[in-house]
């Protein structure tokens, strides 16, 4: 069994507290999202779970909870998500700065081996186009050089809950989105991909795609997966008897895996993010939070 924390909401940055008092009652209860009378109990005992997929934007309130997951024989990866934004696609993320140096802090006690890059969504828009994402890459890539091997990198999907949120953006801060998707973007696209398989290489690190139909091997850039279980079973050297994950999209090469997540309780505030339905839903999700109870919300 392969745990995923979470696709669904940042744990690492918001619910460490909860996720350490899981891992020590041995269990969670998974709701069904699109059905909440559907509850599941699930077993976090060491010897039902092969891997933890950590996933985060700012990971540092777990960094105090690792040393003891690690003496207890728990076994994760950590998709670390770094992009270097304007206040306004992410509002609620701390430096960069202070990003990068949880990045080194984690790759002390994970390993850089156990860490993933995670450089996504890139946003193409009138201020953050392709030299923006090139010059900010190559700015990361730099300073994680040695920390991690493995660099993933995805697009921004317009989902039909995001698209008031960045239409607000538009017409508040002037700002233009590209489907990059469009013809009209294909040499814009090419440039880019050329450039951050050129900067990733330089930097020792390999560059996949992560649920993207696009075909980008002749760039460098293979077709990858966030769960990706050849990746993990190299890292954690063992097996994982595991089938592709039939719940994610068509394109998405994931492994099955069970999600400790709940939409609408992540801060951040991203407009992009398909997690989240409104902030008022977030804060109404975050009042019924507690840290002891089975439940990520509510009991």
């Amino acid at each position: 069994m392969i745990i995923s924390a979470s696709r669904r909401t940042d744990i690492p940055a918001f619910y460490a507290e909860w996720f350490i008092n899981r891992i020590r009652a041995g269990s969670f209860m998974k709701v069904n999202p699109y059905n909440r009378k559907q509850i599941k109990k699930v077993s976090l005992a060491a010897d039902h779970v092969d891997a933890i997929v950590f996933w985060s934007k700012n990971p540092r309130p777990i960094l105090r909870y690792l040393p003891e997951l690690l003496d207890k024989g728990y076994k994760s990866i950590m998709h670390y998500t770094l992009n270097d934004y304007p206040d306004a696609l992410e509002p609620g993320v701390p430096s960069l700065s202070y990003r990068i140096d949880t990045f080194r802090r984690l790759a002390d006690v994970l390993g850089p081996e156990h860490m993933v890059w995670r450089y996504d969504p890139i946003i193409l828009s009138n201020q953050t186009d392709v030299c923006y994402h090139l010059e900010r890459f190559s700015h990361i890539a730099k300073e994680l050089n040695g920390q991690t091997s493995r660099v993933v990198i995805s697009f921004m999907d317009f989902y039909a809950k995001t698209k008031g949120r960045l239409g607000r953006l538009e017409t508040e801060k002037g700002y233009v989105f590209f489907d990059w998707l469009s013809p009209d973007q294909t040499e814009k696209l090419t440039d880019l991909v050329k450039g951050l398989s050129s900067i990733a290489r330089e930097n020792g690190m390999s560059i996949t795609t992560c649920s993207e139909q696009v075909n980008l091997e002749k760039y460098g850039i293979m077709h990858g997966a966030c769960i990706d279980q050849a990746y993990i079973e190299k890292v954690l050297n063992h097996s994982l008897p595991v089938k592709k994950d039939k719940y994610q999209r068509a394109e998405c090469g994931c492994a099955e895996s069970i999600d400790m997540g709940s939409y609408d309780t992540c801060p951040f505030g991203c407009p992009y993010c398909y997690a989240v339905r409104s902030d008022k839903l977030v804060l109404a999700n975050r009042k019924k939070h507690d840290p002891m109870s089975p439940y990520l919300t509510g009991e």
